[in-house]
């Protein structure tokens, strides 16, 4: 096999290889939640919306600043990403048709090869962007609407109900676990850039630790059931 069809080989499998994974992710999500950590944290938080709107009066500055610490831990994380993406913007207009690290790399070392890694870098970098801002967005109307009485407790149907405010919640820390993902996959993106063999060898050696991340144990499963009991106990005696 020749030195530049690598890339027309390697770099399609490592990127089905991390679709695959991700289907296979969201997949479990849907079906089996309980199985996934982004399952288990999505009724942790509707199990903290609950209790923060049982007493809004008492609770409603802790829920305003766990909510303002997503919110800036968003806020950060975007402006990573979009002075990631103007910084590559700008060596790609600053960079020649020369290659200075033609040596260290073993793939297509064409000029119009190198322009579309560093391209696709900046793309993941723009999608991490959009999508903290999508997460900053549900994160503000959730500072609002949990401070608001719930419908079930005060009996009006103009009230916030628990599981809006839940859903706007899951939402934006939906949002906020897709950001991240595009980091992970611009990291791989970027060791294409020396080559197809090792962004290959990253998405696969990336594939095993996401699934060491994103699954639970039974002893994860277990401690997260027996809190709910008791969640749902102390919700009957109030």
């Amino acid at each position: 096999m020749e030195e530049k069809q690598l890339d027309f080989v390697l770099v399609p499998l490592g990127l089905s290889a991390l679709a695959l994974y991700h289907s296979w992710l969201l997949f479990a999500i849907l079906r089996r939640p309980n199985t996934t950590v982004i399952g288990l944290n999505a009724l942790a938080r509707r199990r903290w919306v609950r209790a923060m709107m049982s007493d809004s009066m008492k609770n409603g500055v802790l829920a305003v600043q766990t909510v303002r610490n997503n919110i800036m831990a968003s806020t950060v994380l975007a402006t990573t990403a979009i002075t990631l993406a103007s910084l590559i913007s700008v060596f790609v207009s600053a960079t020649t048709k020369s290659s200075t690290s033609a040596v260290l790399v073993y793939g297509n070392k064409a000029a119009l090869a190198s322009s579309l890694k560093l391209f696709s870098i900046s793309l993941c970098y723009i999608i991490a962007f959009l999508c903290h801002v999508q997460a900053i967005r549900y994160y503000a109307h959730v500072s609002f609407l949990v401070t608001t009485p719930p419908s079930s407790l005060v009996g009006a149907p103009d009230y916030v109900s628990v599981e809006y405010v839940s859903r706007s919640l899951n939402r934006g820390s939906f949002f906020w676990s897709l950001g991240l993902r595009a980091f992970y996959v611009s990291f791989t993106l970027f060791l294409w850039i020396f080559g197809p063999i090792p962004m290959f060898a990253s998405c696969l050696v990336m594939c095993s630790f996401l699934y060491f991340l994103d699954t639970t144990t039974e002893h994860t499963r277990g401690l997260h059931e027996s809190f709910g009991r008791m969640d749902n106990i102390n919700v009957e005696n109030v």
